[in-house]
C-alpha cells in the first residue's frame, strides 16, 4: 500500500471523443497503477462532486449556470476548445471534488494525489484551453474557508503558462503562484504569476531543473506556505505534440521528486494534480503521470511525514 491516498473516479473522462486531449488517460493511469502493482484498490478513494458553493468561491454564477444548463455561446466553446457535454460538466465537478479531497488527505498524511485536475487555464468567468473549472483554486478557497490553511503555493510545471491561476490569485498575498513554462507557447496573453520562469524552446533536463529547483527552494523558505499544490504537466516531454521543450521521462520524474523532497524537508504537505500531456503515444503521457505518483512515494518514504514534521 502507498503511504498516502490516490483520488480517482471512473467518470473523470471528459467525454471528448477524438481529440488531442487524451481524456482516457485518467482511466489508463488508474489501470497502470493497479496492473504494475504500484498501488492496490485500498489506496484509492472516490471523490464526491464539488459543491456549487465551493465552485462559486472561484467562478462567477453566470459561468457556473452556463455549464450546468448547457447554454455556452459559440465564443465560450471556442475559448474552451473542447465540445460541451453533460459528461464534461460531471467530470470537472468531480475533478474539483477530487482536488479538495487530495488536499485534505495531504494535510492529514503529508501527500494526496488526484488522478485528474490541474485545469489551470480556467478563469472565473470562462473556460480556456481544455479547462472549464479551476479545481486547484476551488480547493485552496475551500481549505481557507474551512480554516484548514491560510497560505498556499501553486507550483505549476505544465509546459503552458498557468494563466487562469495567475488571474485568479493576482491580488492575493496568501497564495503564491509559480509557473515554469515554455514562453513561446499558449496562451498568447500571460498575466503575471507571483513568479514566472520563462523558458526558451527546446530546453533540456539540466537547464530546466537548474531553473526550477532553486526557485522552489527560495520561495518555500521565504513564503512558508502551509500546503503546496503541484500541477504536474507531462507536456514538457520531448515528444509532446503541444509542447516545445525537450525533457526526458527521467528528467520529468526527477523534477517531480525534487520538488516533493523540498516540500518534505520543510514539513509542507503536497497535493498533486495532473495537467497537460499530449505525447504522440498516449502510453508515454500515462507513464509520465504514473511516475509523478512514484516520485511522491519515494519522497514520502525518504523523509518523515509532513504532518509529523509540522507538529
Amino acid at each position: 500500500m502507498l503511504p498516502f491516498k490516490l483520488v480517482y473516479h471512473d467518470r473523470y473522462d471528459l467525454n471528448l471523443g477524438p481529440h488531442v486531449f487524451p481524456s482516457q488517460k485518467f482511466r489508463l493511469i488508474h489501470e497502470m497503477l493497479l496492473r504494475e502493482r504500484l498501488a492496490t484498490e485500498e489506496d484509492f478513494v472516490r471523490p464526491d462532486p464539488a459543491k456549487d458553493e465551493d465552485i462559486l468561491r472561484v467562478h462567477t454564477f453566470e459561468w457556473v449556470q452556463k455549464l450546468k444548463t448547457g447554454t455556452l455561446t459559440a465564443s465560450d466553446i471556442m475559448l474552451l476548445e473542447v465540445p460541451y457535454s453533460p459528461e464534461l460538466v460531471e467530470a470537472v465537478w468531480l475533478a474539483a471534488g477530487g482536488t479538495i479531497l487530495a488536499a485534505q488527505s495531504a494535510l492529514r498524511d503529508g501527500f494526496g494525489s488526484n488522478l485528474s485536475g490541474g485545469f489551470h487555464h480556467a478563469h472565473p468567468g470562462h473556460g480556456e484551453g481544455f479547462c472549464a473549472i479551476h479545481d486547484v483554486a476551488v480547493a485552496i478557497r475551500k481549505l481557507q474557508a474551512d480554516g484548514a490553511i491560510k497560505k498556499a503555493i501553486v507550483v505549476d510545471t505544465d509546459v503552458h503558462h498557468g494563466n487562469g491561476t495567475a488571474a485568479i490569485f493576482r491580488n492575493d498575498p496568501a497564495v503564491f503562484t509559480l509557473s515554469i513554462h515554455q514562453v513561446n507557447n499558449y496562451p498568447a496573453h500571460k498575466p503575471p504569476s507571483s513568479l514566472d520562469l520563462n523558458l526558451d524552446d527546446r530546453v533540456e533536463d539540466e537547464e530546466y531543473l537548474g531553473a526550477l529547483i532553486p526557485a522552489v527552494q527560495q520561495t518555500l523558505d521565504k513564503f512558508q506556505p502551509e500546503i503546496l499544490f503541484y500541477v504536474g504537466g507531462a507536456d514538457p516531454y520531448c515528444e509532446d505534440q503541444l509542447g516545445g521543450l525537450s525533457l526526458t521521462k527521467e528528467g520529468l520524474k526527477q523534477r517531480d521528486r525534487r520538488v516533493f523532497e523540498e516540500a518534505r524537508r520543510r514539513g509542507i504537505p503536497v497535493a498533486t494534480t495532473l495537467a497537460g500531456g499530449y505525447a504522440f503515444r498516449v502510453e508515454d503521457t500515462v507513464r509520465i503521470h504514473v511516475n509523478t505518483i512514484l516520485a511522491a512515494r519515494e519522497a514520502a518514504l525518504a523523509f518523515p511525514s509532513a504532518s509529523a514534521a509540522r507538529s
